[in-house]
């Protein structure tokens, strides 16, 4: 395999196969990744928690509580799996493949879980923590502990508010996947602004949030 994606982790696993497992999608067969994305879920909630704690120590357990879910939501794995060229490395079955599977956020998000969990085996608590902190570091600064902490769905409501507009409509436009899997896309509209932007996430609450933070930089960005 391929050094490349060790290198970009700044991590040279013991035992290969823990990272060829964390890399192989159930579609291309067995042993796939989703128990070792099981202890990354676990073990990347424990770091973010603990760097939130010594990190901001003037912000209370609320706010980390919501920075955290932030920080470990699928559209923040995507990035970072973006930002390793996560998806040129899984293993898909053809049907996934075809169907751009190495491309879909949560697809990439699960893995990159998958490879928290596999650097945790391979080399303990201090290992993986030491990964997850230098990916999350980018996102550790753009933290400002005095500014609100809202989702996107809470600050495009605001926005239109403030501006005496109808709020948006969130409207399914379509699931894909297999039950465990599955891929949601949503469009919100807003209606008098003649503005629609689409979302996609593992849930449709997900899907949502991404569909108003694109929106919200549409309206940003116009001003």
């Amino acid at each position: 395999m391929s050094h490349s994606l060790e290198q970009a982790l700044d991590y040279r696993f013991l035992d290969a196969s823990l990272l060829l497992t964390a890399l192989t999608h159930r579609s291309y067969g067995l042993p796939h990744n989703e128990r070792l994305e099981f202890l990354g879920d676990s073990v990347l909630n424990a770091v973010v928690a603990r760097q939130l704690y010594e990190r901001f120590p003037r912000i209370p357990e609320g706010d980390m509580s919501r920075l955290r879910a932030n920080l470990v939501r699928q559209d923040s794995l995507h990035k970072l799996a973006l930002s390793l060229s996560l998806g040129d490395h899984l293993k898909l079955g053809e049907g996934e493949l075809k169907s751009g599977g190495a491309s879909r956020p949560s697809i990439l998000a699960d893995a990159l879980e998958a490879v928290f969990g596999a650097v945790w085996l391979d080399g303990g608590f201090d290992g993986v923590s030491r990964v997850i902190t230098r990916l999350y570091e980018g996102l550790f600064a753009d933290i400002a502990p005095g500014k609100p902490i809202k989702d996107a769905k809470s600050l495009l409501q605001e926005y239109l508010q403030g501006r005496r507009q109808p709020l948006p409509k969130y409207v399914l436009a379509g699931t894909d996947g297999e039950a465990h899997a599955q891929l949601f896309t949503v469009v919100c509209e807003i209606d008098c602004l003649r503005l629609k932007t689409e979302g996609q996430g593992g849930s449709r609450r997900a899907a949502e949030q991404a569909a108003a933070e694109k929106a919200l930089e549409k309206l940003h960005a116009n001003g």
